[in-house]
């Protein structure tokens, strides 16, 4: 950063910590201790979609190893487009099995920012639930290396609820590293994983 840089206000970009995903089955225990969530062991990694080869062969290569786990249950990994057209890669995983998880979310933001797809990587997210069916999803930033809730209400309309969020924000600010600026706690509708 150059005196330039500093003069006009410019700040260096925050380096992104993937060793922060995790804090995420601490954060669980937390969570359910303070506002009733548990784990839905539903996540994804959000990126988007470059053509050519050595994407597609990182996008196999990521896959393949995330289905070669004997210890995984259930469907395979999943590679979805949104209505946006992201690329989600969605892990599933039972919701005694957060850690597991957080390592699949890990393998694929590391196996991309290994293979010099790093600026394509958006985020990732780990799904929640409480005992009155609420969604609640713990959104990693790859880009800020932050964490926000983001908490979608149930019905057609694209509505969040943004008091459960602050709540969620409050109750783990000591936890993880929060997104402070809100305008960054952009919403997910639809999101693969929630």
């Amino acid at each position: 950063m150059g005196l330039l840089d500093i003069l006009l206000g410019r700040t260096k970009p925050v380096a992104p910590d993937l060793d922060q995903l995790f804090a995420l089955p601490s954060v669980a225990v937390t969570l359910q201790a303070a506002a009733g969530f548990t784990p839905t062991g539903h996540g994804a990694v959000c990126f988007a979609t470059v053509e050519g080869a050595a994407f597609e062969q990182t996008h196999r290569e990521v896959q393949a190893l995330l289905d070669a786990d004997a210890d995984r249950s259930g469907p395979p990994v999943e590679l979805r487009q949104d209505d946006y057209g992201y690329s989600w890669l969605v892990s599933r995983r039972a919701p005694d099995q957060l850690p597991q998880l957080v390592n699949d979310l890990h393998a694929v933001n590391s196996s991309m920012e290994v293979n010099g797809f790093g600026p394509q990587l958006l985020c990732s997210l780990a799904g929640f639930t409480d005992d009155a069916g609420r969604r609640l999803a713990l959104v990693y930033l790859y880009k800020r290396g932050t964490f926000y809730p983001f908490a979608p209400l149930s019905g057609t309309a694209q509505r969040r609820d943004n008091a459960l969020e602050l709540r969620v924000k409050a109750a783990l600010g000591d936890d993880l590293r929060i997104e402070q600026d809100l305008s960054r706690w952009f919403p997910v509708w639809g999101a693969p994983g929630l």
